[in-house]
């Protein structure tokens, strides 16, 4: 009989074996993942001035009149590789820059494209939480990547979506949707209905182990949810360029929901704040990259809401 712990990695496994059919990266590193769409995808580290805080999934989708961006990047140097990527492959305007949440490695590359003065769209909660971190995350970036931070900063949202916004470019429609407060409380995804995309952004991580930023049941409703979208193929904020949609997030969920089922059991348990990250979902953490600096942070923030159910 098959043991657990190689079940779950077979079944974490099929999503990036299929992910693997997608096409060789272009020389500048960007994957063209279905006609006119075009990802860049991050790496599993921590932001530094090597890797100029290019850690996250980031791109574009071109339509027959205009360009949207989707996350400029997490730095003033990687939102340039980003808009030259653009600028190689379509000579049309970017009218519009996605924000899908506040993080930094997805939006502190904004300032690369600022002279052409792009529609910002975002969360109707992104201004508030922008104001909140922005000088924090300047600073932070400064601290991690020296003089490589330059320039970095976001761009404030010109556009805020409360529910749903179709953005159209051209023979190609998008439709942005607003979630209640799941991986953060400002969180933006965008269906491409003709390529049967759904860029989930953090709310879907795949390998690097997920941040909890918003609300732990809450990121569990919304992948229930986003499961009924039209959609075959899926962007996560970490990752492979794209992956087969709903599978993917089995590992993610599963994950989530041992976070909580045992973060729980930790609280009924007498177990304090400070002793759970060694109690709470520590078999599913291992299957992760980068759970030594992020589990023990998701528990507590677990914790501080579950423990007052």
């Amino acid at each position: 009989m098959i043991g657990r712990r190689a079940l779950l990695l077979a079944l974490a496994a099929a999503p990036l074996a299929r992910a693997a059919a997608l096409p060789p990266p272009a020389a500048d590193g960007v994957v063209e993942v279905a006609p006119g769409l075009f990802v860049l995808p991050g790496v599993h580290e921590e932001a530094s001035a090597a890797n100029l805080d290019a850690i996250a999934n980031t791109g574009f989708i071109i339509g027959e009149a205009a360009v949207a961006v989707v996350d400029p990047g997490g730095s003033h140097a990687h939102g340039l590789r980003l808009r030259q990527a653009i600028e190689a492959r379509s000579r049309l305007p970017i009218r519009h820059l996605v924000l899908t949440h506040v993080h930094p490695d997805h939006v502190m590359g904004a300032a690369a494209f600022a002279d052409l003065r792009p529609e910002v769209i975002g969360h109707a909660k992104l201004p508030e939480a922008l104001a909140q971190r922005a000088d924090f995350y300047e600073s932070m970036l400064l601290r991690e990547m020296g003089a490589a931070a330059a320039g970095s900063a976001p761009l404030a949202p010109t556009r805020l979506v409360e529910d749903r916004l179709a953005l159209d470019l051209g023979g190609r429609v998008l439709e942005c949707r607003a979630h209640p407060p799941a991986h953060t409380a400002a969180d933006l995804t965008l269906l491409d209905r003709a390529s049967g995309t759904l860029w989930l952004s953090d709310l879907l991580f795949v390998g690097r182990i997920p941040s909890l930023d918003g609300d732990l049941l809450g990121w569990l409703r919304e992948l229930v949810a986003l499961r009924m979208e039209p959609a075959s193929r899926a962007v996560p904020g970490h990752g492979p360029a794209a992956v087969p949609w709903p599978e993917a997030a089995v590992p993610l969920e599963r994950y989530l929901t041992a976070l909580r089922d045992d973060t729980r059991a930790a609280i009924a348990a007498g177990i304090g704040l400070a002793e759970a990250p060694a109690h709470v979902a520590t078999a599913e953490a291992a299957e992760w990259q980068l759970a030594e600096l992020y589990h023990g942070r998701n528990v507590t923030v677990a914790y501080r809401q579950l423990e007052w159910e």
